[in-house]
Parts: structure tokens; sequence; C-alpha cells
């Protein structure tokens, strides 16, 4: 089908008409009215897809090549007739992007007046997928785009870069699944976004884009990586890992799901595997610490403290004991918070993964423990500590020696317990800790009290008590420790001291942190600048002068199965030669995890076409930190936990001159999918209400259409009947639900800025919210009348004139506190991000505008200026015909003038014999003669006051007018 040559039918009887300039696409139809002819036709005229043209023509489109009258008067009666675009979005928004792309509006030059402030704003910039964006995306980039925008209008220099995220697993599974290379599935996808990004209007300099798939970018990531390995940051370890034999590679904890892959939902088991690490346990305590200097999310503060988790304690050497109960050399090492009660230990606790449980368990029990091991390798760290799961664990066989009490106790596997926190063991006193207990009920182990409550309360039965209070039952003159009365933080005190003079112990602080885990099983990522001798196995950084170190080429990307990655079919790349020996070597074959590249990308962005270092000093200086950083909730503890930690390293060697990368991080909120509603039914398909669903059990459900849907007090039922109830909810886009809005349909439709402004709008920025399509036509009448306040209504064929409206006459004192509210308002909601009740303050003033005579344009260029963040193309083009002939972007915001905000009028009540028939609007100061003037002039006070005798009038300024009528010359009943 030719779509340049479509011929429509307009009516049932005329000939085919034939224009070859109509395009049509899925999402935008051209409508024909009977007194035009075709060629009059012009795209002031769209409707949305598939809907009955009102001048009785219907289009063609791609889902729908032949349909007849009745079908599309069908679709009519479901679908009303839509409005036509309310201005000529579709014109201007490609005029001004191709404008802003010819003039580098936006471009941040190399070597910029540092006399000014800066304004370094930026999104976590995105992995470009193959599905693009959906309108959930734009909600950040829309903000940091008012805010660039915003900053610029005062005077800032403003840094707004965008880049990609671009290497990682999902480019790797549709390149195994394809035989599709990555990098050209990956640029294809970064092509896709860019495209979409800059139809949205955003003001980023592109000039600074960057990917993390580029050599000249990620030759610094390597950098970096040999920058932690010369200070013994980065080493190799025997960890267990999450391996997934399906996808060939290490996961991390988050991208492990109830047992199977995030992605692809494959079994994933624990195995160990010799890994590379990066201890960022070393820079706990700083990352904990300066947390208290920024300006971040309390949520997101408490999810890093408690990520780092520490704590303060003492481990604590149990003896294990032989078949006949003696001591033999090997000891179990535990760590606990709470070593007051220690007296109250009646069994030890080993993780699966402990390393030194092949040389305890006894022979009868060793194949249930390996047993257990293996069911527990297949499980996340979040599935077997979560509380509410039932505990599990089998008998080790042995027993260890509790030091204070001398009482054996038994040593059981769980896994409840982490090899990767603490020591791996722990001691458990089921009476003053939850998990204890519930197990040690499980399987009949003593339960001993040591702590009572400081109140004197007894313990709740069946409940363990774990808060302090003072230690009983805890002393054994044997071993020299007595610690009966005392509190429980003197006790914990008197413990570490006893364990450390006899040697069964120390003090301690712990983390829940681990070292980062940073190697991944796969092609797709930075390949890791270390080789190692042939003869020796000795591991050596690469040269610095020999990065970037580049992917090899590959046809073959999927997985050993064998754990070797797929870098290890690339022979000819492997195998290599030290340089400084000459001697044979071998390249690693792992690469580096998605999340390096972007833990620096920041710093990037200040200076990145630099080849000689990272960042230019005086620029890192100038720019750092980033002021305001925008991005999901989900990379509280991941993503910039990771930055921070390399960005203190690098403070460390001196790159960056600040110990914290980002000054303030914004969450936006998640917009969710439009309300999807559901109607139950029993097994014979009668509706039955959700309300009584669970009652019956088994029952179906059934999607429905919003038409069939009506709100009945809280809930929502069927319109034809209203006493079935329905479950109305609304999802997080995803394309298995089907509920994934695109912006480009958005923008086709109703245009860019009515996107960016409905976004804004919706409500609350750190709020979630729920997508309806309908809504946006609300923001987008907006935009139509201020359009037509300022330029004019369509001409009779549907174009609008060139120019404004606009006068030059001064404006009233009324206009003025009108703008100048306005002015307020929006700044203000700007600087707080509440950019939802700046739209409202600007409608408010449109509002008022309608309502006068003129237009001064003194005033309508000062709200313009104001919209010009929010709707960009619009401000531009109505800057233009105000007679300016540069971008508005680098116009000054306007200021408030304090003056005009000041409240000069008041409302005055005004009473006839006393009571209060209504109030008027009067200048402060006015004076009576001047209140009862107006007063006799309001519609709803003339009828009590004209032509009646008025006997006095009492006036109070500012307060209160009484006027007192004389009743004996009034009527009867002409004063209700």
């Amino acid at each position: 089908m030719n779509l340049t040559h479509t011929k429509i039918q307009p009516f049932p009887h005329s000939p085919p008409l034939t224009h070859p300039t109509f395009l049509f696409s899925s999402r935008s139809l051209l409508p024909f009215p009977r007194n035009l002819k075709p060629a009059h036709v012009s795209p002031s005229f769209l409707y949305k897809k598939h809907t009955l043209l009102r001048y009785g023509c219907f289009g063609v489109s791609r889902s729908r090549t032949r349909s007849s009258i009745s079908e599309v008067k069908a679709e009519q009666k479901q679908k009303p007739l839509l409005v036509k675009r309310a201005y000529p979005f579709d014109e201007i928004e490609p005029k001004w992007q191709r404008y802003w792309e010819q003039n580098r509006t936006f471009r941040t030059p190399n070597d910029v007046d540092t006399s000014k402030p800066k304004f370094y704003v930026l999104d976590m910039f995105p992995y470009p997928s193959g599905a693009g964006l959906h309108v959930g995306h734009p909600l950040g980039y829309t903000a940091t785009d008012i805010l660039a925008r915003f900053k610029r209008m005062q005077g800032y220099n403003v840094l707004h870069p965008m880049g990609w995220d671009a290497f990682g697993l999902p480019a790797e599974q549709y390149a195994i699944e394809t035989g599709t290379h990555p990098k050209l599935t990956t640029l294809r996808n970064i092509n896709r976004f860019r495209s979409q990004l800059k139809s949205l209007g955003f003001s980023y300099d592109w000039e600074r884009e960057i990917s993390t798939i580029e050599p000249q970018y990620y030759k610094w990531t390597q950098w970096i990586f040999l920058q932690l390995l010369k200070r013994g940051l980065a080493y190799q370890a025997e960890v267990p890992v999450n391996w997934c034999p399906a996808l060939g590679t290490v996961l991390a904890n988050e991208e492990v799901v109830d047992g199977v892959s995030e992605r692809g939902g494959h079994p994933v088991i624990r195995k160990p595997m010799r890994q590379w690490m990066l201890k960022i346990t070393a820079y706990a305590d700083r990352l904990l610490e300066d947390l208290d200097e920024l300006d971040w999310p309390e949520s997101i503060k408490e999810m890093q403290k408690n990520w780092i988790g520490r704590s303060e304690g003492a481990e604590v050497e149990f003896c294990v004991l032989d078949s006949d109960g003696r001591e033999t050399d090997m000891k179990i090492t535990i760590y606990t918070t709470r070593p007051d009660t220690i007296f109250g230990a009646t069994y030890l606790v080993v993780a699966p993964e402990y390393t030194l449980l092949s040389s305890i368990v006894s022979t009868e029990q060793r194949e249930s423990v390996e047993e257990y091991q293996d069911i527990a390798s297949r499980k996340s760290d979040l599935e077997r500590t979560e509380l509410q799961k039932e505990k599990t664990g089998v008998f080790s066989g042995c027993c260890a020696k509790n030091p204070t009490s001398g009482e054996p106790i038994p040593v059981w596997v769980a896994d409840y317990v982490l090899g990767s926190y603490g020591t791996g063991a722990i001691m458990a006193v089921p009476a003053h800790d939850a998990r204890d207990h519930q197990f040690a009920s499980k399987f009949n182990i003593p339960i001993k009290w040591v702590v009572t409550p400081n109140n004197g309360s007894c313990f709740e039965s069946g409940k363990a008590y774990s808060g302090e209070g003072i230690i009983v039952n805890s002393s054994n003159l044997k071993v020299g420790l007595d610690i009966n009365g005392l509190s429980s933080k003197e006790a914990a005190y008197r413990v570490i001291e006893w364990a450390e003079k006899v040697g069964k112990g120390k003090k301690k602080v712990n983390y829940k942190l681990r070292d980062w885990l940073f190697a991944r099983q796969r092609y797709w990522g930075e390949p890791i600048p270390v080789i190692f001798l042939e003869d020796s196995g000795e591991s050596l950084p690469v040269l610095e002068s020999e990065l970037p170190l580049t992917l090899p080429e590959l046809d073959d990307f999927t997985p050993s199965g064998t754990g070797e990655p797929p870098l290890s079919k690339a022979v000819s790349w492997v195998k290599t030669i030290d340089p400084s020996s000459g001697k044979p070597a071998t390249r690693e074959t792992n690469t580096m995890p998605q999340w390096a590249g972007s833990c620096w990308y920041y710093l990037r962005f200040m200076d990145p076409k630099n080849s000689n270092e990272l960042v230019d000093k005086a620029k890192e200086k100038y720019w750092s930190p980033v002021d305001v950083y925008v991005g999901g909730a989900e990379h509280a503890v991941l993503h910039l936990l990771y930055s921070r930690f390399w960005h203190k390293v690098l403070y460390d060697i001196g790159v960056v001159s600040t110990k914290e990368p980002f000054k303030c991080v914004i969450n936006q909120g998640i917009i969710l999918g439009e309300v999807q509603y559901t109607a139950c039914k029993d097994t014979d398909g009668n509706y039955i209400s959700a309300d009584s669903a669970d009652d019956l059990g088994e029952y179906l459900q059934e999607n429905i259409s919003e038409e069939r849907v009506v709100k009945s007090g809280e809930f929502f039922v069927l319109k034809d009947s209203p006493n079935i109830r329905l479950i109305a909810r609304a999802h997080k886009m995803s394309k298995s639900r089907g509920n994934v809005v695109n912006p480009d349909d958005v923008v086709s439709e109703y245009g860019a800025d009515s996107l960016r402004l409905y976004e804004m709008f919706m409500g609350p920025f750190r709020d979630s919210k729920t997508w309806n399509t309908s809504g946006i036509e609300g923001v987008h009448r907006f935009l139509g009348r201020t359009w037509r306040l300022i330029v004019g209504s369509p001409l009779h064929h549907g174009a609008f004139k060139d120019g404004t409206l606009v006068t030059d006459e001064e404006p009233t004192m009324e206009q003025l506190r009108t703008l100048h509210k306005c002015i307020a308002k929006v700044t203000e909601e700007i600087e707080g991000t509440r950019f939802n009740t700046g739209i409202s303050a600007m409608m408010e003033f449109i509002n008022a505008a309608y309502k006068w005579d003129k237009q001064p344009k003194a005033i309508i260029e000062a709200f313009v200026l104001l919209l010009s963040p929010y709707a960009p193309h619009m401000a531009e083009e109505i800057w233009s015909r105000l007679g300016h002939p540069d971008s508005i972007a680098y116009e000054a915001f306007p200021k408030a003038d304090p003056a005009y905000l000041k409240e000069s009028t008041v409302v005055l009540p005004v009473q006839i014999n006393g009571k209060t028939r209504g109030t008027i609007q009067v200048e402060k100061g006015c004076s009576e003669e001047d209140a009862f003037t107006l007063a006799s002039q309001d519609e709803k006070l003339s009828k009590y006051l004209n032509g009646k005798p008025i006997k006095k009038r009492i006036f109070v300024p500012g307060k209160i007018l009484n006027v007192i009528l004389d009743r004996q010359n009034v009527k009867a009943g002409s004063i209700q």
C-alpha cells in the first residue's frame, strides 16, 4: 500500500480523492470538511485512529485497510468524537527542535565563565532496551529539563547531559537468541532512545553524549580498576555466588527472585567460584558517616545504613567436642551483638556454606547435611533470611562447648544464617531472639532465660524477649565470670573483657555489607585489564599505556556451561605476552558487571573528549558535585552506594575534589499503567461481586472495558449491574500486561509540550501516579487556550495567522498583580520541585487573562517566560512571534516584585439592618462614601439599598459597612 497516494472516499457516492501529500498512520487521520477541496486540507484537523470523521469521511490506517461505513459507525458509538488539535504543535515542535540542534542552543562550552554560578543536573542514564521509552520514563527527564531551563534563565552555567548505560546481560541474551552482535543491537536501541528523547524537546547537550560501550569511555573504567588493584581494593577470592547454568553467568543477589533468574526465570544455584572482588567494606564507616551531609531522601539514607549494617559486638570461640565429649583443636568462632546473653546460648547454628562444616559433621549426618546444603544453594539470601518463613535445619552430629557455662550444646546447620555475614556461625539464644526461638521450638531445643525486663514485667508465653534488661542465670565461678544483676550493656562489656583476658574472644565491629562481587561470565562487558603468567599463574595488571583493552570480535556468545566465560573462545585474544618479562600469559576472560560503567559517568560528562585523563581537574573542581540527581529509588543501595565508593577512592588519590558525588538526590514516583477493571465469574459464567468471590473459592476473571464501568461510592461496578463490584487496579507498565503507553503516540496526538505538562501535572513529582490518557486532554486544552489568547483563533481554513494579539498598552494594576503572583508561585514551585502546583498557578493566570479586554505585551512576555521551562516549543514560537530574533532559552526568568504581591484590596462584609447580605471588594483605605457606592452598584446588594430611605451608616474601615434603613418609611415586606 502506497501511503503517499492513498485514496479517500469521503461520501458513499463521491469520486475518489487523491492528494500526494496526505500521510496516514495508525495514530492520526485527516478529515475532509464538506466545504473544502482536498487542496485546502490542513494538518489542523487531526483525529484519533479509526474514528468516523465528523464530516462523513473515514481514513485508511495500517491496521485496517478496508473498513466499512457500518464498522466505523459502530466504533464511533464506542468512542465519542474527539477534539481537533488545539494549536499547531505538529508544525511548531519539529521546527524548534531543528532550530535548537542547528544552533547548538543547549551546548555547554568546554571553557565556561567560572565566575558565574553552576548548576549540574543529571538523570540516571538509561539502559537502552529494544522496547524504547514508555510514558513512565519522561517523568524524571521532564523534571530535570524544567530545572535546567529554569537555571539557564537565571544566569547559571548549566550542565545537563545524557548518555547510555549500554553494557549488560539483556543485549547479550538477545545476541544468543538471534545471532545479532550485541553492539549492533545496542546501537540500534540507542538511536531509538535518542530519537524519542529529542522528540520531547529535552535541552540536553548532545555533544557530551557518552556510552559505556565506547572504548574511549571504558578505557577510564579500566583505569579506575587498576587504581583499585594498586591499593589492594581489588582482589580475587573463592566465594559462593549465584550461578545460573542456563544464562552461563554469575548473578547479583538483586538479579535472583525466588530462586530463579529475574531475566528468563532460569534456576539459580549457589556454588563457590574464584571471582574478582572490590573491597567496599574498607570504606564502610565513611560511607555511613558522610550520609549525614547529603540532601537525600531519608528513606534512601536509611536503606543505605541498613545495607551497610554496622554493628558492634564480639567474636567468641566455642570449642568443638568429639563424640566422647572431649575438647578438640577445632574452634567455631561466632559473632554476636548480644554477648550479655551468652549463658543463654543452648545451641550453635552454622550456615550451609560454612567453611569448617565438612570437618565437623559426623559420619551419620553427612548425607543429610549434604542434601540440605544442596537445597539451600538454590535459595536467594532474601528467601533464606525472610522473617516470616518457616525455619529449616539439620543437626550436624557434633556438639561444642559453651565457654561460659561449660555445657555441651548441639551444632545445627540452618539456612537462616548466611556464610557471608559475620563468621558464618552464630550462638543461638532462643529465649531472647525470635528466629532462634522459632527454630528451638520446632526442634525441641532447650530454652534458657537470662534477661529480665527492666520494668519487672513477665515474659509473654511462647515468645522471645529480645530487649535489654537485668541479667539472671549467668554465673560460673569456675571460669571466673559472674554477670548476674548487671544491666545488659554492663554485662556485654564484662563478657568481652573476660573473653579477651582468657583468650576466647574479642570486641568486634561487623558489617552486613559484603565486598562487591566484580566479575561476570559473559561477553558484553568491559574486559578486566589483568593477565596471568602461564608458568606461575601470577596475576599482573595491564600497563596503563595499553588501555583501552578492547573486546575481541566474537560470533558465538553462548555460555560454555562449565563456568568458562564466552571470552575464553577468543583464543588469539586470550593468549598474550607479558611485556615486562616476555613470558607467555593469558588474559582475564571474566568481564566487569554492568554497574561498573555507571559508577563514574557523571564525571566523564564534565570532560567527555579528554584522552589524557579521566577528567580535567579544573573542570571537575568547577562542576562537582552534581547538584541534582534524579532517578528511581530502586538504585538506592546498589548504583548509589557503588558510585559513592568509587568516588571516595578517586577522592583519596586526588582525581576529584569532593567527598561525595551527588549533593541532592530526588526519586521520582512511578507512573503506573491505566486502571484495569476485572470482573469475577462463577464456574457457570455468571458475574459475581468481587467482595464475595473469595468466599466462593474457585472463580474466573474477565477484563472489563472502561465503557462498561461506573463508580459507585468508593468502588467500581458494572454499569449494567451495579450490584457487581469490580476489581480496579493499576499496575506497573510492562509488555506482558499490555499496559505500556508509547510516548510517540501521545506526541503524535497531543504534542510533546502536552505530554511534558501532563506528566508534571498528574500529581506530586515524588509520588506514584496512574496514567490516564483522557487526562492529557485537560493540559492540552490549557495550551490551546494559551495559544488562542496570545495568537488568536484559527482562520476559516484551519491555519493560524502570523503574529499575536498583544498590545503595547501599559498594564493595569490588576494585571501586574495577577502576573507577579504567578511569577512568585511558579518560581517557588520550580525551586521546590512541586511542578504540578506551578502549572496550576499558570492555569489561574490564563483564566484571569481571558477576562481582560486587552493583553499588554509586557504582561504576556513575562508569562511566556514562565511557561518556557514547561512547554518550551510553544514558548519559543510565541516568543518569536512577539518579535524576538533569539531563542527564549537564555532570556532572564522573571522576578516577582514584592510591591505587587501585597494585598491592596480587602473583602468588606455589608450588613443591612445588622444582617450580612453580601460582600464587596474595596481598596485598603477606602472611604465610607466609596464603599457605599460600590455596595449600591453590587447586583446582589442593590435590591436592598436602591430607592430605600437610609437612617444611618456604620462604617469600620476594612472591617464592615452596616446600613440602617428607616423602617418607618419602608413599605412592609420590602425587606426580607
